[in-house]
C-alpha cells in the first residue's frame, strides 16, 4: 500500500461539497479518484462507498429509492457512475425532495459530454471537478523524487509509485489492455481492439504532431469520420488530447489544424516501447514527450486558462500560448539543460506579444536570458504561475 499523496484539488472538493448536492470527480480510471474520497471521507462522520463495477454493490441499488431512502442521513458516494446512466434521473428526483449540499459524490473515467444525462437531468445540482495523475508540484517535494522517473513513468499513481522499473512498465501495459479490451466497451462503443490499439500507437508515434486525420485514415484503413470518432472518444476517456491552434489577431497565414497528444507520458512511452530513461534518450520522441509532459502538467494546474499552439505557415511556431482575459503567456518547451531559442521562437514573440514568456527545460533553476522571457523548471514555471 502507498503512502497517501496529498491531491491539489482536495480544497475545491471540499468547496464544492458545501455548495452542490451533488460533485462528480472525472478523471481516467485508476488516477487516484477514490483514494482521495476514501481519504476525505476520515473526516466525515458518516458515509457509504459503492464501486458499481461490484456486483454486491449495484444490487444494493437494484431499488435505486428505497437505498437511497433508507441512507438519508449518509454522504453516498457511487465509483465508475458511467457504468449505471441511468441512475442520474433518480437522483435528480431524490435531491428534488429533499435538498441537501455533498449528499453525493460521483466517481467516473468518462467526461460529462459522455455520461450525457449528468448534464442534462442535474443542472444546476451537480458540481464537476477533474482529477488527473499526479502532477509534479504533487511529488516533487518528496525525498525520493526523481524528474526523470516521473517524466518516464508518467503520473498514474501505481506507475509513478512502483517499486521497480518493471512492475511500473508492467502495469502501464495492463492498463492499455484493460482500456481497450473493458473499458470502452462497457461504455457501449464496439470497436475491434487490435484497431484501436493500433490506432493509439499511431497516435503516440504522432504526439506533438499537427492531426492529419486523412493521411492517419489511410495507414489504418479508416474512414476521415472514424479518426475523428475515435479521437472524441480517447479525449473523452481522458487518453488523449487534442491543442487548438492560435488564431488571434495576427496577420500571418496560420496553421489550421490541431496537434495530438497522448496525455501521460508513462502511457506514450508504454504505447512507443520505450523502457527506460536512456531508451528516451535515444528516441526521436525525446523533445516531443518532453513537450507532452510540461504542457499536460501545466493545463492540469490552470484550468482557467485558454491554451493553444501557435504556428505559422513559415514555420515560425511557440508549443503553448495561456491566455485569460487580456494575459498572454507564452511557453516553449526545450529538452535540454542549456536550452538555445530559434529565430522562429523569436519571430514568433513579437507576432504574439505576450506578457510573459517562458523556455521550460529539465532543470532545476532559473534564469532570464531577456527582458520578460525567463528559462526555468517545470516545477518552478507552477510554483510561479500557478
Amino acid at each position: 500500500m502507498h503512502d497517501f499523496i496529498q491531491r491539489t484539488i482536495e480544497k475545491k472538493v471540499n468547496q464544492y461539497l458545501s455548495v452542490f448536492p451533488v460533485v462528480a470527480i472525472l478523471g481516467p480510471r485508476q488516477c487516484g479518484k477514490s483514494t482521495l474520497v476514501k481519504n476525505l471521507a476520515k473526516n466525515w462522520s458518516n458515509s457509504i462507498y459503492l464501486d458499481l463495477q461490484n456486483d454486491g454493490d449495484l444490487n444494493k441499488l437494484s431499488e435505486p429509492m428505497l437505498f437511497f431512502q433508507s441512507n438519508e442521513d449518509k454522504i453516498i458516494c457511487m465509483d465508475e457512475i458511467q457504468l449505471v446512466p441511468k441512475l442520474f434521473s433518480i437522483l435528480r428526483s431524490v435531491i428534488d425532495n429533499n435538498r441537501r449540499n455533498g449528499k453525493f459524490i460521483l466517481l467516473g473515467s468518462a467526461s460529462r459530454d459522455l455520461i450525457q444525462q449528468t448534464s442534462e437531468s442535474l443542472a444546476g445540482r451537480i458540481g464537476m471537478i477533474y482529477l488527473a495523475p499526479f502532477a509534479i508540484n504533487e511529488v516533487n517535494k518528496r525525498d525520493d523524487f526523481s524528474l526523470n522517473k516521473f517524466w518516464l513513468r508518467g503520473g498514474f499513481p501505481d506507475s509513478y509509485l512502483a517499486e521497480e522499473e518493471d512492475y511500473s512498465k508492467i502495469w502501464r501495459e495492463n492498463f492499455i489492455k484493460t482500456f481497450i479490451e473493458r473499458d470502452i466497451p462497457q461504455l457501449g462503443f464496439q470497436i475491434p481492439a487490435l484497431q484501436l490499439k493500433r490506432f493509439l500507437i499511431m497516435c503516440a508515434h504522432l504526439q506533438g504532431q499537427l492531426l492529419n486525420a486523412s493521411k492517419l485514415g489511410e495507414s489504418l484503413g479508416l474512414t476521415h469520420p472514424t479518426i475523428r470518432r475515435y479521437i472524441d472518444l480517447l479525449e473523452q476517456t481522458f487518453i488523449l488530447r487534442t491543442i487548438m491552434p492560435y488564431e488571434g489577431n495576427v496577420k500571418k497565414r496560420l496553421v489550421k489544424s490541431p496537434k495530438v497528444f497522448v496525455r501521460d507520458a508513462g502511457l506514450l512511452h508504454t504505447l512507443l516501447a520505450i523502457n527506460s530513461y536512456n531508451d528516451l534518450l535515444g528516441n526521436p520522441v525525446f523533445g516531443v514527450s518532453w513537450e507532452g509532459m510540461v504542457i499536460e502538467n501545466i493545463i492540469v494546474n490552470m484550468p482557467d486558462w485558454n491554451y493553444f499552439f501557435y504556428k505559422t505557415a513559415a514555420g515560425d511556431e511557440l508549443d503553448l500560448i495561456l491566455e485569460k482575459g487580456n494575459q498572454r503567456i507564452a511557453i516553449e518547451c526545450k529538452a535540454s539543460a542549456a536550452p538555445k531559442p530559434t529565430k522562429g521562437f523569436w519571430r514568433a514573440l513579437e507576432d504574439i506579444k505576450p506578457q510573459k514568456t517562458y523556455i521550460i527545460a529539465p532543470i532545476a533553476d532559473s534564469y532570464p536570458i531577456k527582458e520578460s522571457v525567463m528559462v526555468c523548471g517545470l516545477a518552478i514555471f507552477l510554483e510561479m504561475e500557478h
